[in-house]
């Protein structure tokens, strides 16, 4: 059965990949975005059904006077036994992992196909049974044994090519179709390994051997990871379509279409759930909670400027998971809003004009998100007041060569987690720092070699790291 919005669907005259996509400047002069009466500006928290903005009319985002000096709470870290999900769990939130004590890189493999003009590494690793599984470029599925980085498996999943073709998706390959075959992502669940693929299929892989159970064709290609739970895969396809299946056979369940966006970036979403609420956040900037045993809409909003400054700003991609943390949803668009949502009621929390390509990462008191200009804030989950920023991409201690660089080739930084006391996020420099998560003070740097632009995750004392060279990464 499928579910479709009543609103018509826009065509826009934009196409967007990540390079270029998050070339324009940060959030911290964008407009007002609270759409209420002003007289609700200076709440610090908002009445029912509305959502009100902690900034002002074209204020730059920064730390509240009230909050200066303040503490907040952090849980304890606690050892992840696996992550079978790319956010850790069905509600894409773990609050703080012990793990990465000494933040030192203890081994670190090949997988496969790096990124380059034609493939990009686009699948977060997920990790269980003592093992990383991670994807390359190309749909080759590979388990890597989590203590000492040796291989266990690898699975080609690329369709087969036919007579006199080039391999591509569907088998019949050959020019843009192989552009197309890109990427995708994983998930684990009771043994097996969920795959999605931009060749246009999910599959189910038993995840001790690689063997292939079964695969579903879909019509446009799957670039995001899939979601598992309660028997369920969800997944979210290039054509704003949130595809369902069952986990055992493969069998289509329920759809839901979103507004199609031609305009995205080529980070994708996966979706988060809790309950029977699955919530998804797509190319349209719109955050949709589902009921996930049928496809009935509960509620949406879009996380859209009403005013644009320019043509970029026009990409409302949600490219970061939408988060489920106690009972509130928060996300972040590169249309530059970032909100708390209800769960149960879909209410409008608060909201902040931050543009970003990452996932929030809620831990205690506070959430954290990293702007497409490199800024790491840390935010009051509560209020939406901001405790701290730290600009990972001030350029003051450049030279003019360094800065002219720079200019051109802009640095971007991951979701960060939450491990072992440090708040860590990495680069694509190759770069992975990691700050004291109270103040934003650098507390040690560690030097990859590589690009990377998957957030990092965690198994046991390990957080390991997916490069666009194809590199898995292991920091103990």
């Amino acid at each position: 059965m499928s579910r479709r919005p009543m609103t018509s669907k826009r065509s826009l005259l934009l196409a967007a990949l990540l390079t270029t996509a998050v070339s324009v400047a940060g959030c911290s002069t964008l407009s007002k975005i609270n759409p209420f009466d002003k007289k609700e500006a200076n709440k610090t928290l908002a009445t029912q059904g509305q959502r009100i903005s902690v900034i002002a009319f074209d204020q730059k985002v920064e730390p509240a006077e009230a909050l200066k000096g303040a503490d907040f709470f952090l849980p304890d870290p606690v050892v992840q036994a696996d992550w079978p999900l790319p956010g850790g769990n069905a509600e894409q939130s773990v609050e703080h992992v012990a793990a990465a004590a000494n933040f030192d890189i203890a081994w670190r493999k090949g997988f496969g196909q790096k990124a380059n003009r034609k493939f990009h590494v686009t699948a977060p690793p997920v990790a269980a049974d003592g093992k990383v599984f991670v994807m390359d470029g190309e749909a080759s599925v590979v388990a890597i044994d989590a203590r000492s980085g040796a291989t266990v498996w690898r699975k080609d999943l690329r369709p087969a090519k036919a007579p006199g073709k080039k391999r591509g998706f569907m088998g019949i390959g050959g020019g843009t179709a192989d552009r197309t075959g890109f990427g995708g992502g994983l998930a684990y669940a009771n043994g097996k390994l969920y795959v999605s693929s931009g060749f246009r299929f999910v599959a189910q892989l038993d995840a001790a051997t690689g063997a292939e159970a079964w695969r579903q064709q879909t019509s446009t290609p799957v670039h995001a990871a899939p979601t598992v739970q309660d028997g369920r895969v969800f997944v979210v396809s290039t054509d704003n379509e949130l595809l369902t299946f069952n986990a055992a056979d493969g069998a289509p369940g329920w759809t839901y279409q979103a507004l199609v966006e031609p305009a995205r970036i080529l980070a994708a979403s996966s979706p988060a759930v809790s309950g029977d609420t699955v919530v998804a956040g797509f190319a349209s900037g719109e955050l949709v909670a589902l009921r996930a045993t049928n496809g009935n809409d509960l509620w949406s909003e879009a996380l859209s400027r009403a005013s644009r400054t320019n043509a970029l700003s026009e990409i409302r991609d949600i490219a970061g998971r939408p988060v489920i943390f106690k009972g509130d949803v928060f996300a972040v668009s590169h249309s530059g809003v970032f909100a708390a949502t209800d769960l149960r009621t879909g209410q409008a929390r608060w909201s902040l004009p931050v543009t970003a390509i990452t996932s929030p990462w809620a831990a205690g008191d506070v959430v954290f998100v990293v702007d497409k200009a490199g800024q790491v804030i840390c935010v009051s989950r509560e209020a939406g007041q901001v405790y701290w920023i730290r600009d990972l991409n001030d350029t003051d201690k450049l030279s003019k060569k360094q800065k002219k660089k720079r200019a051109k080739h802009p640095l971007l930084w991951s979701t960060p987690i939450l491990a072992s006391g440090r708040l860590i996020t990495v680069s694509s420099e190759g770069q992975a720092v990691a700050l004291n998560p109270k103040t934003g003070e650098t507390l040690k740097t560690l030097k990859l070699g590589q690009s990377v632009l998957l957030g990092p995750i965690a198994m046991g004392d390990t957080v390991y790291v997916a490069t666009d060279e194809a590199d898995l990464i292991a920091i103990r």
